[in-house]
């Protein structure tokens, strides 16, 4: 039995008393019979409470006893229970000094690489959610936007470059206001690890779907969401999948070949059409990046095709021959003009109905030494592929460009930033201002020269960014003789009101007025855009170009989040 210092000076008490009432024994015989019997219930006191804390030890004993025999002794909870250490049930008399536990060591746990797996942080609010082993972060703004044009455009929030109207028409004598949500974005982001590959799901859709119902300006403003993102990423060592709805691997990047938003160069413009001159779509398409090193990143990405001849955000469509026996039927009747909509999409119908014989491949490398600087170098290959019923011909035509184009960090917080583009039948990447081909009087096509650029700066100023940038699209000449060998059809003749320049200038300032990582972030933002448009026909008389001036101002509340890093 182990006895502490409280223990050592009840015995010394006893003993004190025991002289003590010897003394007094010898010196008064009628006291010391009372003193005998206080004597001994005090003795009989001290002994229950003795054996009370032999009891005590014993049971603490057997749970040491339990302990090192790998067994965990009963532990009492209440809810969470911050402590696993032992309940010791207290002593009636002073509290007994006993070492806790110890048990045996055994190997440490390993560690997951997986934030996600990690315990959370009680102190913080979590800046994402967690579903099992998976975070999930949701992403989106809200959007306020008024937008004003000195030109009936008649493009709603986004500008149509390619139909800015003449000023001797009556749309160019109008102008244009309105309100609008419809860039709001709303979606979420999921990460995690597992066995040794991260994995990355990404999902994201606006409101600028279309609608049939006359409500959206009338009675309601039933805007229709729209899905704009949706993808999966999977990433083992220095090799990395993507497959799903994402941004073309042909949109310039600000970081590697990553197809998050924030990774990729769109400008920071509000307009939704973005930058005239910039390659960019958001289509289905499967890409397989390598990572040989931290700074350099190639990649191969099979992407949806689609036989373009335009019509696309007030782009001109082409013009097919239609003289006795171009592209004839077996009766003769001319049917060139049944390629529109049919083997070629001119957007006529809202709906994937064109045939397509393989995928764009799209091939791409990018450079990042640092963090201020990047630069990328794309390759695009297409084919084509037409029949002429009345013949009974296939007809197969090649087609491609090549994107290119870096920003760089020029001084602190101020980047230079450019993109280019040139291609032979990928008008189409240039946000559908330029058509892809156009139809020979036999039914071939014959691909069209096309390409753009943007460039500009961003620079950021405490709370604000500042941007300004310069866009231009042109769209080459290709003239096929009808059959009766006088009319011009095709692209760019003479005649015709089809677009040869788009000039695009603009600028703008983003105020952020106040953002906190667990309420988001709320931002003053405005912009002004200078359109101009050259054809490549000018009537006598007519206007050798058509231009416009928009403002825009928005109010943009972001959500709050952000994930781990992994």
């Amino acid at each position: 039995m182990i006895l502490n210092r409280t223990h050592v000076r009840g015995l010394s008490t006893l003993l004190a008393l025991g002289l003590f009432s010897g003394s007094i024994f010898a010196a008064d015989p009628a006291i010391q019979n009372d003193e005998v019997a206080q004597l001994r219930a005090a003795l009989a006191a001290q002994q229950k409470q003795l054996e009370t804390l032999q009891h005590v030890l014993e049971q603490q004993q057997q749970l040491l006893d339990k302990a090192l025999n790998g067994q965990q002794p009963q532990r009492n909870t209440l809810g969470t229970v911050a402590s696993l250490a032992p309940v010791i049930p207290v002593a009636p008399v002073a509290a007994v000094a006993i070492p806790p536990a110890q048990t045996p060591s055994k190997a440490a746990a390993p560690v997951s690489k997986n934030p996600c797996e990690a315990p959370p942080d009680a102190n913080q609010v979590p800046p994402y959610l967690r579903i099992g082993s998976t975070c999930v972060m949701p992403v989106g703004f809200m959007d306020f936007t008024s937008v004003w044009r000195d030109k009936n455009a008649g493009s709603s929030l986004g500008s149509n470059f390619g139909s800015v109207p003449f000023a001797n028409a009556v749309a160019g004598n109008l102008s244009e206001f309105r309100f609008t949500p419809q860039n709001s974005r709303l979606g979420f982001r999921a990460d995690g690890d597992w066995k040794g590959a991260h994995f990355m799901g990404y999902n994201e859709f606006d409101f600028l779907g279309t609608s049939a119902s006359n409500g959206i300006g009338v009675t309601n403003g039933a805007f229709v969401p729209r899905l704009r993102l949706f993808w999966i990423d999977v990433r083992k060592g220095d090799w990395e999948v993507l497959a799903g709805q994402s941004w073309s691997m042909l949109t310039p990047n600000r970081k590697g070949i990553s197809a998050l938003p924030g990774d990729l160069f769109y400008s920071q413009v509000i307009d939704v059409n973005y930058m005239a001159g910039l390659t960019w779509t958001r289509q289905p398409g499967i890409r397989v990046l390598f990572h040989p090193n931290k700074t350099v990143t190639a990649g191969v990405s099979l992407e949806n095709p689609n036989q373009y001849a335009g019509g696309q955000a007030g782009g001109p469509k082409i013009a097919v021959p239609t003289g006795t026996g171009a592209c004839n039927t077996p009766t003769g009747a001319a049917s060139c003009a049944a390629f529109l909509g049919g083997q070629l999409d001119d957007t006529s119908s809202s709906y994937l109905s064109t045939p397509n014989v393989m995928p764009d491949v799209i091939v791409k490398v990018a450079f990042d030494p640092s963090s201020r600087f990047h630069a990328d170098v794309a390759g695009i290959a297409r084919t084509f592929k037409s029949y002429n019923l009345g013949t009974n011909q296939h007809f197969t035509k090649t087609g491609g460009g090549v994107q290119f184009g870096f920003n760089a960090e020029i001084v602190k917080n101020f980047r230079f930033v450019t993109t280019n583009y040139w291609s032979d039948g990928g008008g189409r990447y240039l946000f559908g201002q330029a058509p892809d081909v156009v139809v020979r009087t036999d039914g071939s096509l014959s691909p069209i020269h096309a390409g753009g650029t943007v460039d500009g700066f961003e620079a950021t100023v405490k709370n604000t960014l500042l941007y300004a940038y310069y866009g231009a699209i042109y769209v080459g000449r290709n003239v096929v003789l009808d059959t009766n060998g006088k009319t011009p059809v095709g692209y760019g003749y003479t005649g015709s009101s089809q677009n040869r320049a788009i000039n695009e200038f603009t600028l703008g300032v983003n105020q952020t007025l106040w953002k906190n990582a667990r309420y988001g972030a709320l931002n003053l933002m405005g912009q002004y855009e200078y359109l101009q448009r050259n054809p490549w026909s000018v009537a006598p008389g007519g206007l050798s170009n058509a231009h416009d001036n928009t403002i825009y101002m928005n109010l943009r509340y972001t959500l709050p989040g952000s994930m781990p890093n992994f």
